[in-house]
């Protein structure tokens, strides 16, 4: 791994884990659905807007195609779709830790449903994995979290975990900022429909709505995205999600310095765990 896939990890980490915070700014202000359909038609329009003006072509290939769809559905309309629902009653630093379990995820599938075998490394890594998460759910739960915003951010982690797998069919065959583009659009229409069939649209003018908007169009829905791609295209599905790992140190971080929410002792000792528990998942993987 060179240094500039070290950076592009990095960087991947960062932005995306910056996302809860900044959604949970949003949906303080506005209608998650509606609000997030926005953001992935706007999104959507700029990154086939930079895909044309580089040359690239909307003509995928099959494999493509359906990477893109199950990615745009899977990702952007059931992950972050049922995460922007979720941090209405939910914390951002909550939401962040338990979308960060999905390459334990992958690996616990992996095992169950095509029986591959885990390597001790792996298995140490799968059961600190669930140690730290029993901790910080035991803990929350004595303090009155609320159960059904915890239930869609698991189900949201398991569509990500699906998404995660599509991955390597959209990053071949080039046209990669066009399919960017191309599974926002899928996000978007989705979650129209469902904004229409289950929320009132609600709007309340803030400079932290539209800061937090501007940057969840640009930051984490086209950029990291793109960074995302371009890292399992240069050094491989398996080697980029090692960067996963750092997802639930940066969630909490920026939740706690821009949002001022609060982690008990337990909270740090269980994201420390399940950090370690992702990377000796990841570890576990490399040859």
């Amino acid at each position: 791994m060179d240094i500039r896939a070290i950076g592009m990890g990095l960087a991947f980490a960062l932005i995306w884990s910056s996302a809860f915070t900044s959604a949970r700014i949003i949906v303080a202000d506005a209608s998650p659905l509606a609000s997030l359909s926005l953001r992935f038609f706007l999104s959507g329009i700029i990154g086939v807007a930079i895909a044309r003006a580089m040359g690239q072509s909307w003509h995928l290939t099959r494999d493509q195609w359906r990477a893109t769809l199950v990615f745009g559905l899977c990702q952007n309309a059931l992950y972050l779709g049922l995460n922007f629902v979720a941090m209405q009653t939910i914390e951002a630093s909550l939401a962040s830790i338990i979308a960060s379990t999905m390459p334990l995820l992958v690996a616990l599938a992996g095992w169950i449903i095509f029986r591959d075998r885990l390597s001790k490394l792996a298995t140490a890594g799968l059961i600190m994995g669930i140690v730290g998460v029993a901790l910080i759910m035991g803990s929350r739960l004595n303090g009155g979290v609320d159960l059904y915003g915890v239930a869609l951010c698991g189900i949201a982690a398991v569509a990500l975990t699906i998404a995660t797998l599509m991955v390597r069919g959209a990053s071949s065959g080039g046209n990669l900022m066009m399919i960017v583009g191309l599974q926002m659009f899928v996000g978007a229409a989705i979650l129209a429909v469902a904004s229409v069939a289950t929320e009132t649209l609600r709007v309340n003018m803030t400079w932290e709505l539209g800061a937090a908007f501007i940057y969840t169009t640009l930051a984490p829905g086209l950029l990291a995205t793109w960074i995302w791609f371009s890292l399992v295209g240069r050094i491989g599905a398996v080697r980029a999600a090692t960067f996963h790992f750092l997802n639930p140190f940066f969630g909490v971080a920026i939740a706690a310095a821009l949002l001022g929410e609060r982690l008990g002792l337990i909270d740090i000792v269980g994201v420390a765990i399940i950090t370690l528990g992702i990377l000796a998942v990841q570890l576990s993987k490399q040859k």
